[in-house]
Parts: structure tokens; C-alpha cells; sequence
């Protein structure tokens, strides 16, 4: 498993009966959590005293019940800062586990020492677009929902991107990535966090089961001839490590030689030292 335990602003203080107990920065939310199907003593004064709790609704949905909680606050991960606010369906803008993501492909474009371009596809509130052009990578992030492309850019201001080579786009995925091609525009690596169900601006509707292989596919045209990697995260339960590593060695060992690994991913919970699992990830990386 791949472990986000690089933070300092964020941890997991603890996990019970669907629901798991964050702090974020100076605050403290309770949220539920599917991978949580354990009870354990709730002994951390959080459970009773926490800033945000979501409730989730027998019906679907839910809503926040808030003690204290400012309507938006940011946190720091290194030299990134991000904007956080509770918003529906329970989130907050941010996914920590990823970091252990923007660490690794950080890494690799800081060691490629040369110009990498970025395409980031379902690219959310832009985590892994700042982590890349923090790195100095040229980013171009894409996204159906024009308030998180939105919420990108006041990400990337806040961590000093304002005049990063950072593209923004509301758009399509799918419809985006044929236009490249037709275009000709060529990228050295790829990221893309696909949802498992989702509708783009005009009603285009994507099921992940039926769309992410051949998005996969199409994607890969885009890869320039000397790639860098190409990255895949899946919160979708019957996607799993070894579904993700299937998919990405089928595209990509015709056309380029690399190497591909998938784990789980997950953070570590202060409570007890075990892993909270949230989701997978595929790496593909050029030899």
C-alpha cells in the first residue's frame, strides 16, 4: 500500500462505525467512510467535540452540522497550501490520500530535468495540478464543473502559482481528449482521477465500468514519444490494484516500454497505527 504520511496539517485521528474522525488544520470533522465497517471505543474527546459532522441520510445525502467551523479555512502540505470548504455529499475540496501521489510524480519530473508538459484529466480543485507545476511541470487541467476549475486557480494562487504555466478548462474530458488529437498535442505524462458516475456540461453521461478502458485507450494517443507517466487513481470499489495494472499494461506495453505498479492507497490513523485504505492508483512509468 501506498501511504500518505507526509502530513502535518492532516491526520485520521481515529475510525468507528462508519465514520472516520479528521483533523484538518486547527479543526476537527467527523465523516463517513464505507471502508469503516468497524466499531471501536469512541474515546477521543473529537467524537463529541468536533467543528463539522456530517450525517448521512438513510434516503441518500445528508448535511453538515457544524460547531464552530469558519466557511472556508486552508491547510498547508509542504510548500502547497489548499483552500478548504465543507460543501455536499461530504467533502472538502481535498483528497489527502493523494499526496502520496504528488510525491511521487513530483519527484520524477524534478529528476527529468527537462521541460515536461501535464495534462490533467477530472482534475477536481487542482491537487495534483499544483503538486506538478510546484515541481515545474506545465499543467493543463481539465474539468467538467467550472466551480472547481474555480477552485483550482484560488489553490494555485494560494501556493504561489498565479503565473504557472497552468491551463485551465471547463470541459468534456472525453470530447477535450479527441480534440487533442486532432490537434496534434502531445503531453509527457497523464493523470486522471475519472468518477465512477458523472455528467459533463451538455449532459454527456460517463459510467466507469463502461468508459474508463477505452478512455484509457484514447488517452494514451496523446503521450508525447519520450513519456514520463501516466497515472490513474480509482475510488471505485470493483477497480482494484490489480484491475488498474491489468488496464494500464494493456494500453501502454504495444507503444512505449515502461514499468507498471498499483497499490491501494491509504493515510495512516493516529489512533492505533493501522491504514485507512482510500482507493487505488495505477503508476505507469517510462524505463
Amino acid at each position: 500500500m501506498w501511504i500518505a504520511d507526509g502530513w502535518k496539517d492532516y491526520e485520521v485521528i481515529d475510525t468507528s462505525s462508519g465514520e472516520k474522525l479528521e483533523r484538518w488544520g486547527d479543526y476537527m470533522l467527523v465523516r463517513p467512510d464505507p471502508q469503516v465497517i468497524w466499531d471501536t471505543d469512541k474515546k477521543h474527546f473529537g467524537w463529541k467535540k468536533f467543528n463539522g459532522h456530517y450525517h448521512r441520510s438513510n434516503k441518500g445525502g445528508g448535511e453538515w452540522e457544524f460547531k464552530n467551523l469558519p466557511e472556508e479555512w486552508s491547510i498547508n502540505y509542504k510548500e502547497l497550501t489548499f483552500n478548504l470548504k465543507p460543501f455536499s455529499f461530504k467533502h472538502t475540496g481535498l483528497f489527502p490520500e493523494q499526496a502520496t501521489n504528488w510525491d511521487w510524480f513530483s519527484s520524477l519530473i524534478i529528476e527529468a530535468n527537462r521541460p515536461i508538459k501535464v495534462l490533467n484529466l477530472f482534475a477536481y480543485t487542482g491537487g495534483a495540478t499544483v503538486s506538478a507545476a510546484k515541481a515545474g511541470a506545465s499543467v493543463t487541467h481539465v474539468d467538467a464543473s467550472k466551480g472547481m476549475v474555480g477552485w483550482a486557480k484560488e489553490n494555485a494562487a494560494s501556493s504561489g502559482l498565479s503565473e504557472a504555466p497552468i491551463r485551465y478548462l471547463v470541459d468534456d474530458c472525453t470530447k477535450f481528449v479527441e480534440r487533442e488529437i486532432r490537434r496534434g498535442n502531445k503531453y509527457d505524462a497523464i493523470i486522471m482521477d475519472p468518477p465512477s458516475y458523472g455528467r459533463g456540461p451538455k449532459g454527456e453521461i460517463w459510467k466507469i465500468e463502461e468508459s474508463v478502458f477505452p478512455f484509457i485507450k484514447l488517452s494514451a494517443q496523446l503521450l508525447s514519444d519520450t513519456p514520463l507517466f501516466f497515472l490513474i487513481n480509482s475510488y471505485t470499489t470493483g477497480l482494484q490494484p490489480a484491475v488498474l495494472s491489468y488496464m494500464l499494461h494493456t494500453v501502454l506495453d504495444p507503444i512505449h516500454n515502461g514499468t507498471v505498479e498499483a497499490q491501494e492507497i491509504g493515510l495512516p490513523v493516529k489512533s492505533n497505527g493501522l491504514v485507512l485504505p482510500c482507493g487505488a492508483s495505477g503508476r505507469w512509468t517510462a524505463l
